[in-house]
């Protein structure tokens, strides 16, 4: 166990067993709670090190019956095959160790706003924006989460110029944070006669959901502005001005949202301002604490091509981890854990190589 915290895990598991027998012990329900998600959330962690101990002490057994000057062929033999197998084990079950130890963003277990927006590429890129909008939503019901749109624009031949949606559910955030930045399509429009391909863009960003508490907006920091609510083509969804804009004066931050209930409008609307606001801070406090550091898994800037999708060849290349899967048929279906869990995995490896570089210096 010589790269992982001895002293560290040796009191986690000391808590744990702190934790389980003052649950037995009948404590009262608010205390309960606490101490069952605490529990919860030390259970896997205390798990894995506790499999490691066994395992540990298999290989101890194994190494003293190898040195052993009695002990027969035959059982030399099947102790050098099963010590193999146990160091495997142990490596793995430190790995896993390692990464659950590695910092948390304490955002990584909210619900999150998504919002797709088309770039270049005219009615092709609100098209593909469309796309993209479905790809998540697939995902998302498989996952169980829940997905309703706050505002959304049509492109004139489909799709969205803009689309923004909250994404309800566990662990949200973690999954989808890495799919912020200009995502790139390569494919022949419907609409092109002559079989060219054309490229078009379209710009994802991914927002913690924030919550009362993470941000205080002032009502002297906001001006409301109500105005009649159109449909596609100009036709008025309704007669009486429900459609809300929503300016935060100190940042200049501009939401809408134009449903048929003015109330939810403004509910919605500042929704959407909370979350940005929130994504904001986040990223000014990050940019501070590591200004000399820029993340394995892109710089989270929403400029940065991060993904292109070839539709004639069949193709999705993530850019930041030079990964590439001939499954674009399928992920459009919503079947993104392949990239997600990569983009996670190259994002660990970051933050373990940092770590192994501060605990060297």
């Amino acid at each position: 166990m010589a790269r992982l915290p001895i002293q560290k895990i040796n009191e986690l598991e000391r808590r744990f067993d702190e934790v389980e027998a003052r649950m037995s012990a009948g404590p009262d329900a608010e205390t309960y709670v606490k101490l069952a998600s605490e529990y919860s959330e030390l259970q896997p962690l205390v798990g894995e090190i506790r499999a490691l101990h066994k395992a540990q002490a298999e290989q101890a057994d194994l190494e003293a019956m190898l040195a052993d000057r009695s002990t027969d062929r035959e059982m030399r033999e099947l102790a050098e095959l099963d010590l193999k197998e146990v160091r495997e084990r142990i490596e793995a079950h430190e790995h896993s160790i390692e990464i659950m130890l590695l910092p948390k963003d304490a955002a990584d277990e909210r619900s999150a706003i998504v919002e797709i927006r088309a770039g270049t590429g005219g009615s092709e890129a609100a098209l593909f924006a469309g796309d993209l909008f479905r790809m998540y939503e697939r995902y998302a019901s498989a996952q169980g989460w829940k997905v309703e749109v706050l505002s959304a624009s049509e492109g004139e031949a489909g799709g969205y110029k803009e689309v923004i949606a909250t994404v309800t559910g566990k662990g949200v955030f973690a999954r989808l944070k890495f799919e912020s930045g200009v995502h790139r399509v390569q494919r022949v429009p419907e609409t092109e006669s002559g079989g060219r391909i054309h490229t078009s863009a379209a710009t994802v960003a991914v927002l913690p959901e924030a919550q009362d508490i993470d941000i205080e907006i002032r009502p002297e920091d906001i001006r409301i502005d109500t105005m009649r609510a159109s449909g596609a083509g100009g036709q008025h969804v309704n007669t009486t001005d429900s459609a809300v804009r929503v300016t935060h004066l100190p940042t200049g931050l501009v939401v809408t949202s134009s449903e048929k209930s003015q109330h939810q409008n403004r509910a919605k609307a500042m929704q959407v301002l909370r979350s940005r606001l929130f994504d904001m801070e986040r990223q000014k406090l990050d940019s501070e604490r590591s200004a000399d550091r820029k993340s394995q898994v892109g710089s989270g800037d929403r400029s940065e091509r991060i993904r292109t999708y070839n539709f004639p060849q069949g193709r999705v290349t993530d850019h930041r981890i030079n990964l590439t899967l001939y499954k674009l048929d399928r992920m459009m279906m919503g079947e993104i854990d392949e990239i997600v869990d990569a983009l996670i995995s190259d994002h660990q490896a970051g933050q373990l190589a940092t770590l192994g570089a501060h605990d060297r210096a």
